[in-house]
């Protein structure tokens, strides 16, 4: 049985939440954070690399939505697909337990920083003709998370 990314979130923020704290409070916020962001997101391009080969699959939308349900096992994630073709895959999250375990700690920055920021460096993984685009997170206060992947125009995967 195999864990599901929420709970690895969940074990994951008790190293990593003290640990960002004290390097904020070593280095400043802006510093510290800029060294957390850069360290996982080549971890995450990683992912998305590795996704990617693994999936061998040639349309965004398939590749993207499959993905997606892992991150929303468990009940982690619950959206609405606005968009799913060859070359795209849009969707709002509507509620995120990502975001409410982070809040209840009282610490949605951090969430931010450590979760939703790494959804973009993942998106890299996938190749450098796909784009993601996202201007909101519940994480950040909003009522939903508007995600929209694209493949440039004429990218190959």
């Amino acid at each position: 049985m195999t864990v599901s990314v929420i709970e690895q979130a969940k074990i994951q923020a008790q190293v990593l939440v003290p640990l960002v704290k004290a390097l904020q409070a070593e280095l400043g916020a802006a510093r510290a954070n800029a060294i957390v962001r850069k360290a996982l997101g080549d971890l995450y391009r990683g992912f998305g690399e590795e996704f990617w080969k693994a999936k061998n699959e040639a349309d965004l939308g398939k590749a993207v939505s499959s993905a997606f349900r892992t991150y929303a096992r468990d009940d982690a994630l619950a959206y609405d697909v606005i968009e799913q073709t060859p070359d795209a895959f849009a969707f709002d999250v509507k509620r995120c337990a990502y975001a409410e375990f982070y809040k209840a700690l009282g610490e949605p920055e951090l969430g931010f920083l450590l979760v939703c920021t790494a959804d973009f460096a993942t998106a890299e993984g996938f190749g450098p003709d796909v784009r993601l685009a996202r201007t909101q997170t519940i994480m950040q206060g909003a009522d939903h998370c508007d995600f929209r992947y694209r493949r440039d125009s004429g990218g190959a995967p």
